[in-house]
């Protein structure tokens, strides 16, 4: 290893280590029933979960297992660790590749994420624009879906490159989301999505 490596894997190392503890934390408070806890570039985020926002998950994930079967590694807001700076996030659904397996810690890695999608809320919605789309195109995550339901649009962002998505491909709640392209090879259909 050279002296840069070695920098990085102890700065990765000390990264982890924080946010587990952060996140040790956190399960030992009184955190209100509903809420989704996140640590974004070293802030906690905690936002409600409205009704809105998880009927727009359920049908994200009956359209993956659909696609992919009920045994397909999909999960929602399950903790997974992202490149910068203390980024322990909760995806609102993760799909991970066939055959992932969980680090030597116990947690899934970012390695085998093929798609995430996060639906907004009015809290939260810098950080799914901003940070964790930056973290999400780091870590190379070859589809990122934003479900909007306060202006009724998805937006589709694909071929990370460089810390950023070469593609970006808004569609309004009512058409399709066209993925057939990509890795998932499937299309979304938005019309019964819910509008906040």
């Amino acid at each position: 290893m050279t002296v840069l490596e070695d920098r990085i894997a102890m700065a990765e190392s000390d990264n982890t280590r924080q946010l587990d503890e952060m996140f040790e934390r956190l399960e030992k408070m009184p955190v209100p029933e509903g809420y989704k806890v996140e640590i974004v570039g070293g802030a906690i985020y905690m936002s409600p979960q409205r009704d809105i926002h998880w009927q727009t998950i359920r049908k994200v994930l009956w359209a993956l297992e659909d696609r992919f079967g009920r045994e397909a590694m999909v999960f929602s807001d399950v903790r997974i660790d992202f490149p910068g700076h203390l980024n322990g996030y909760c995806p609102d659904v993760a799909k991970l590749r066939d055959g992932a397996e969980k680090d030597a810690k116990g947690r899934w890695r970012y390695e085998d994420v093929e798609f995430i999608a996060e639906v907004i809320s009015t809290d939260t919605a810098k950080n799914d624009y901003g940070p964790k789309k930056t973290a999400y195109a780091l870590a190379e995550v070859p589809v990122y879906l934003i479900a909007d339901p306060y202006t009724g649009k998805c937006r589709l962002f694909t071929q990370p490159k460089d810390g950023d998505y070469v593609s970006d491909l808004s569609v309004t709640y009512g058409a399709d989301v066209d993925m057939t392209t990509t890795l998932l090879g499937l299309v979304l259909p938005t019309a019964k999505f819910p509008r906040g």
